[in-house]
């Protein structure tokens, strides 16, 4: 985890030293925006600042494998309900409740299944489950997406329904311990920054950044605390 907060720490100096030694002028306008751009990463809702810092703690927790990720993530999925039915991302709306239950039921199944550390154990999917996971994903997607096209003004609704989907079937593998849950997220995370960015969510789509870059580090984090069950 040290590595990617030495890569966001690089970055901000990157961008300072490059304002630094700009001409005077130059260096005015790109100080100017410079700041422009970090202002709208952060966004004006407060709202949905607060969801990135819950998302980010949990997230966080969650690549530590620690149970203590639940609390933020049943806050995170309270607050982003609001703000995607106000996006009019409704297939993503629908999904938050979905999330509050499944994390309550993984808080559970979390707590039954640790090592003397305290951290979660970790196990694979059986080869002959992914191609039915991916048959059922496949034909959700086409029906949902059919579904909001259909029923609702959603913006984009058939990458909205690939994100719902997906998220669901990388929740559930998650709250039961599954390596390849990394694999779905890191997948959900690459379109979803696509579609907020497209909406205009700025600061959700940096967390979805984040998120893309914790997902590769949970999937070799786990995959080296992978082991077989006691």
């Amino acid at each position: 985890m040290r590595f990617l907060f030495l890569i966001l720490i690089g970055c901000g100096a990157g961008l300072y030293a490059v304002a630094a030694v700009a001409e005077p002028a130059v260096q005015t306008d790109l100080s100017g925006r410079i700041i422009a751009f970090l202002k709208g990463m952060i966004g004006s809702s407060q709202i949905e600042v607060a969801a990135v810092m819950f998302g980010l703690a949990n997230v966080f927790l969650l690549v530590r494998r620690s149970i203590w990720n639940y609390p933020f993530g049943l806050i995170m999925v309270s607050l982003y309900a609001w703000i995607f039915y106000d996006a009019k991302l409704y297939s993503d709306m629908l999904l938050q409740p979905f999330f509050f239950v499944i994390q309550l039921l993984g808080w559970w199944w979390w707590l039954t299944k640790r090592d003397d550390q305290g951290q979660v154990i970790v196990e694979r999917m059986p080869a002959y489950q992914i191609p039915v996971y991916i048959a059922v994903a496949a034909i959700c997607i086409v029906a949902v997406g059919g579904l909001m096209t259909r029923y609702t003004d959603a913006a984009v609704p058939y990458w909205d329904a690939t994100t719902t989907v997906l998220s669901v079937i990388a929740q559930i593998l998650l709250a039961r311990r599954k390596l390849e849950n990394w694999i779905v997220w890191i997948i959900v995370d690459v379109i979803a920054i696509g579609v907020y960015t497209y909406k205009g969510l700025n600061p959700t789509a940096v967390l979805y950044a984040v998120f893309l870059c914790l997902a590769i580090v949970g999937y070799v984090s786990w995959r080296r605390a992978e082991r077989a069950p006691e």
